[in-house]
């Protein structure tokens, strides 16, 4: 009987056939990720060291940047008193955020997320002020916080009970309260999302069996909720300090730093100098503060927050 012909095999890869495929993987990851690059080379790496370079000089913008100072720019920053406000200003933002902002939004989403009668319509309500832009939130909340009780809504309510009208953003007192009140009006809307999205991968059964063994709602919040709840109080904390350090635009507009720099933040004290005063070398100088700040506190979270989640194990 006469035997068929072999089949080659057409699967079979010649012998050094596999470098030049990786190469040519390599090269299309390369060429995918060129654009992203590229964008961020642009418009994140080439400002920083242009921020750098401009640090250097007594510079006011227009044209070149020829007196240099060297590091006098960061001398002159830290023995300046309005800074050290705005630095101060910006870590009251930070303890208060931390204290009350999150666990307001945490309780919130607690509530929410259940069985709560009505709980679509809280969720819109809570997630809406998110939705609008700090400029709006700003401008609403000079109509609140207007001292002329015929205009201002707390003034007005107050004086309604029986007290006396307050002047919130011209008093070195309460000009930050006020702005904080601002703040977590705005945001708390996002960390609750947040937390409701946690609460959503938490599995009912793990509840089920606390409820089983005798665990009691407080109990059952603190030993099961708040653990696998961990990752996302970590993330919610990191966002939280990141813009508080940052915060611009709804301190700007309510009070410009004001009164008498009491409210002063450092995106207000650089924009001031780089915008206001053309002083744009100092005000870069001052950009790489907050830079090194953020960037400080990032890699001191990375670090600390190394530790497995306790739903996904990573």
């Amino acid at each position: 009987m006469q035997s068929l012909p072999a089949i080659p095999n057409i699967f079979k890869l010649k012998p050094g056939t596999g470098a030049p495929r990786k190469s040519q993987d390599n090269l299309m990851i390369f060429l995918f990720l060129l654009p992203a690059i590229v964008l961020f080379l642009l418009f994140v790496v080439y400002p920083i060291l242009q921020s750098i370079y401009y640090s250097l000089f007594n510079w006011n913008g227009f044209g070149p940047a020829v007196d240099f100072v060297g590091l006098d720019n960061f001398r002159n920053i830290l023995k300046d008193r309005v800074f050290l406000i705005a630095l101060r200003n910006g870590f009251l933002i930070i303890a208060l955020s931390l204290s009350v902002q999150l666990p307001l939004s945490l309780i919130l989403a607690v509530l929410v997320g259940r069985d709560l009668p009505g709980r679509v319509f809280f969720r819109t309500v809570f997630f809406l002020p998110y939705v609008l832009s700090e400029v709006i939130a700003a401008l609403m909340w000079l109509f609140i916080l207007n001292p002329d009780p015929d205009r201002g809504f707390i003034n007005a309510i107050i004086i309604f009970l029986g007290g006396r009208a307050q002047p919130w953003l011209g008093s070195t007192t309460l000009v930050l309260p006020a702005i904080f009140a601002a703040l977590t009006w705005k945001y708390f809307g996002y960390h609750m999302l947040l937390f409701m999205a946690g609460l959503q991968n938490i599995p009912a059964e793990i509840e089920e069996a606390g409820r089983v063994d005798g665990v009691n709602t407080l109990q059952n919040f603190f030993y099961i909720t708040l653990p696998l709840l961990s990752s996302t109080i970590r993330t919610s904390a990191y966002i939280s300090v990141l813009g508080s350090l940052q915060q611009f635009i709804l301190v700007w507009i309510m009070s410009k730093g004001g009164p008498v720099n009491a409210s002063e933040m450092m995106a207000t004290y650089m924009y001031r100098f780089g915008f206001v005063r053309f002083q744009l070398g100092y005000g870069s100088a001052v950009a790489i503060y907050m830079f090194l700040l953020c960037l400080t506190f990032s890699v001191i979270y990375m670090h600390l927050t190394r530790k497995p989640d306790h739903l996904s194990g990573l």
